[in-house]
């Protein structure tokens, strides 16, 4: 679920974090690391579980309205239990691995908070999605993934007051709900009837090896600040250090750090992707600053025999 970039921005969230509250402690960062990186793996349950509150919340309006007490925005279509019937809805739902998760962590966010998930109803009731699918008594797996799709991408996911109350939440998921969303919407496009439970409940990270790279990143990084300082300083004549831009000062000191320090990751893949994160995090001129000091540096290294790489993809 984590790429190699999502965990290259946790590193920079914490070194920055670190900076701010002014607090050199290396084994409180680390706990900080961690806690973000699990964090995300919460924000994705929560995420999927709107969808199964949704069904929740609609099956009730159903029986609600089947005692005639009130008028339901299923009274006129041929097939009232359609929605809550959906096929891949009624997979999310059921999934047994999901219950015993939320159950397991003490998810209660929707239940606690329910009028987030009348907002998502209502917004879902109303659109011409709902409506259109609602007209027809009976549909196919494909259909009903392909309207839980567009609930998703484009109710739920853009949703400003799911963002905010996230946001208000945790600070850290504020760059995760992207991520997470975008993860979400792939496996609507790729999930099949026939999938496992398991195919909702993936691996956060690939490997145990991901979760030593954060580790030994975010500490090589701190532990050898001073030195990477001096890198830098060696290749901007003309800035001062407290002229470059915070995040810019942050990356630039990772990536060093990683050019010299992680022999298996080829330089072209480092530079690549903290250009990438620089054009999303920091000012619009960072990524051609932070590319002018590497491509410098590169050189130098290969010069003086200290940019030591192997393995595989480095031709």
């Amino acid at each position: 679920m984590l790429t190699r970039r999502h965990i290259r921005v946790k590193v920079m969230q914490c070194i920055y974090a670190l900076i701010q509250s002014k607090d050199d402690s290396l084994e409180k960062q680390s706990k900080f690391l961690e806690d973000s990186i699990e964090n995300m793996f919460t924000l994705y349950l929560l995420m999927l579980s709107l969808l199964k509150e949704v069904q929740h919340f609609s099956a009730s309006q159903v029986a609600l309205s089947s005692k005639k007490y009130l008028e339901n925005a299923t009274d006129d279509f041929p097939n009232k239990e359609k929605f809550i019937n959906n096929k891949l809805l009624l997979q999310i739902a059921k999934n047994p691995l999901l219950k015993d998760e939320l159950e397991h962590r003490k998810l209660k966010n929707w239940y606690l908070n329910e009028e987030y998930v009348k907002l998502i109803y209502k917004e879902i009731v109303d659109s011409e999605r709902y409506v259109a699918y609602m007209q027809t008594p009976t549909s196919t797996y494909e259909e009903d993934r392909q309207l839980i799709k567009s609930i998703f991408e484009e109710i739920i996911a853009p949703n400003e007051k799911i963002y905010d109350y996230f946001e208000d939440d945790k600070l850290t998921w504020v760059d995760d709900i992207p991520i997470v969303n975008t993860f979400i919407l792939k496996q609507l496009k790729k999930v099949k009837e026939a999938n496992e439970p398991k195919f909702f409940l993936p691996e956060l990270l690939k490997d145990e090896e991901d979760m030593h790279y954060a580790k030994q990143l975010l500490s090589k990084t701190l532990l050898n600040n001073a030195e990477w300082e001096k890198e830098i300083e060696g290749k901007t004549p003309n800035w001062d250090k407290d002229r470059i831009a915070g995040i810019d000062s942050i990356l630039l000191k990772m990536a060093i750090c990683e050019l010299l320090s992680f022999s298996s990751i080829p330089e072209k893949v480092t530079i690549n992707e903290f250009l990438e994160i620089a054009k999303e995090y920091s000012t619009p001129k960072s990524s051609i600053f932070i590319n002018g000091i590497l491509d410098k540096l590169v050189k130098e290294y290969k010069a003086e025999g200290r940019l030591n790489k192997m393995g595989r993809g480095l031709l």
